[in-house]
C-alpha cells in the first residue's frame, strides 16, 4: 500500500481536521457518480478505493498512537503510585520497627482500599502481631501471600506463625501438665458445686 499521507496529498504532522478536509476534497473530486457516464469511471472508482484505505489507514494508525500515549501516561501514572506507595511503605516499616504502631496503622489507613496490594496486608499483619492479636495477624499475612505467594519474607512469616499456633494448640507441646483453659473451667465448675 502507498504511504496513505502521500495519497491524501499531506503532512504526517497534519491536524484531524486537515486530514479530514483533505479526505473530503478529494472524495469528491474522484466520487464515482462525477464519471457515471465517462470511459474514466472505472480509473475514479479505483482512485476512490485508494483514497478510502488511505483514509482508514490513518485513522486508524491516530487512533493506535493515542492508546499507546495513554497506555504509556497510565503506566508512567502507575509506576509513580507504586514508587509513592514504597516509600510510605518504607516509612510504615521504620515505624514498626520503632514501635509506633499507632503511627504505622495510622499510614497503613491512609492507603485506599482499592490500592491495597500484598505489602499492605502483610504489614498490618505485623502490626496486629505485635499488638498481640495473633489471630487477626494470621489472616492478614494469609492474604498477602494469597496476594504475593513468591514473596519470601511473607511465608517465612506465615509459616513461622503456623507452627507456633501448632505448638500452642498442641497438648504434648504444651507446658504446665497439659491442662488447657477447659480443665480449669470444667476444675472451677465442680469446685463450685462441692462448696455449695
Amino acid at each position: 500500500m502507498k504511504n496513505p499521507y502521500e495519497v491524501l496529498g499531506i503532512s504526517p504532522s497534519a491536524t484531524n481536521e486537515e486530514v479530514r478536509d483533505a479526505y473530503r476534497k478529494l472524495a469528491k473530486k474522484y466520487h464515482p457518480d462525477n464519471y457515471s457516464e465517462s470511459p474514466l469511471s472505472d480509473m475514479a472508482e479505483e482512485k476512490m478505493k485508494e483514497i478510502n484505505l488511505a483514509y482508514d489507514e490513518i485513522l486508524r494508525i491516530r487512533a493506535e498512537e493515542k492508546n499507546n500515549k495513554q497506555n504509556s501516561d497510565n503506566y508512567s501514572k502507575y509506576n509513580a503510585d507504586y514508587g509513592s506507595r514504597r516509600s510510605e511503605y518504607a516509612r510504615v516499616r521504620q515505624a514498626i520497627n520503632a514501635g509506633d504502631f499507632k503511627a504505622a496503622e495510622e499510614m497503613l489507613n491512609q492507603v485506599e482500599q482499592l490500592q491495597r496490594d500484598g505489602e499492605w496486608f502483610f504489614l498490618k499483619g505485623c502490626i496486629l502481631l505485635h499488638q498481640g492479636y495473633h489471630f487477626d495477624a494470621v489472616r492478614y499475612i494469609n492474604r498477602a501471600c494469597e496476594l504475593e505467594p513468591n514473596n519470601e519474607e511473607y511465608a517465612t512469616l506465615r509459616d513461622n506463625l503456623r507452627a507456633q499456633t501448632n505448638a500452642y494448640g498442641d497438648p504434648q507441646s504444651r507446658q504446665g501438665g497439659g491442662c488447657s483453659i477447659c480443665d480449669i473451667c470444667s476444675f472451677l465448675v465442680c469446685l463450685d458445686c462441692l462448696c455449695r
